[in-house]
């Protein structure tokens, strides 16, 4: 079986009004808040977490520091088909099982006086599109697996610049199979995907074992004692 990820375990979204967040998507999308902390190794922030099930979440980071206004193109898409920043979130599609479910949803969200565009259909979902808290782009879908003869594009593929070679192994990623010893961390090259972090820090992640970070920032206490 070959090995990669299988869901969105949290998407983490940054808040300046995390009770805001908390209450739009318990009451307007029915999601259960399952955590809420002070955030691991960030002093001043706390981090949330509302169930969309037991395996996925969406999360919400409140720090001080976060900017109070999204901008519009820059940092929020705030539609469904609006430019923003390379990296940023365009806009998030959540899963729901089936029409009926994706009816009752819409329904819901436009009980609490929220505009629903959709159900839309794209071929392999159906979709509903809506506003969140804080400039969010948010849409529901109920879909099917997508078929990649029928959706892969030859003409938007030439424009892309994938030539066969790639796109077969784009379609088919080579498996990979994990050495006996673990791979020590590479030297940091910029030119390479990497989090921003400071030269003098990624030194001390280059040389600390995987054991010493992860002594170094674990945390794995939880804030309430819970006597089952």
């Amino acid at each position: 079986m070959t090995v990669h990820p299988r869901g969105v375990n949290h998407l983490a979204i940054a808040t300046r009004d995390i009770k805001a967040q908390i209450e739009f998507f318990t009451d307007v999308l029915g999601c259960q808040l399952k955590a809420l902390y002070w955030m691991h190794g960030t002093e001043g922030a706390w981090h949330g977490f509302l169930e969309l099930n037991p395996d996925s979440y969406v999360a919400f980071v409140h720090h001080p520091d976060n900017p109070e206004k999204p901008d519009f193109g820059v940092t929020h898409a705030g539609t469904p088909t609006s430019p923003v920043t390379a990296g940023a979130m365009q806009h998030v599609a959540l899963h729901v099982e089936g029409m009926d479910e994706l009816l009752t949803l819409r329904d819901r969200i436009r009980s609490r006086g929220i505009m629903v565009i959709g159900p839309v259909d794209h071929g392999f979902c159906q979709s509903i599109y809506f506003g969140g808290p804080e400039g969010l782009v948010l849409e529901l879908t109920a879909g099917e697996a997508i078929d990649d003869r029928a959706w892969i594009d030859p003409e938007v593929v030439g424009l892309v610049g994938i030539d066969d070679a790639e796109l077969a192994r784009y379609r088919d990623p080579a498996d990979y199979q994990r050495p006996a010893e673990a791979v020590p961390q590479p030297a940091l090259d910029r030119a390479k995907p990497h989090l921003n972090f400071t030269d003098d820090i990624y030194q001390m992640l280059a040389t600390a074992s995987d054991d010493d970070i992860r002594a170094l920032l674990s945390d794995s206490e939880p804030p309430v004692k819970v006597n089952d």
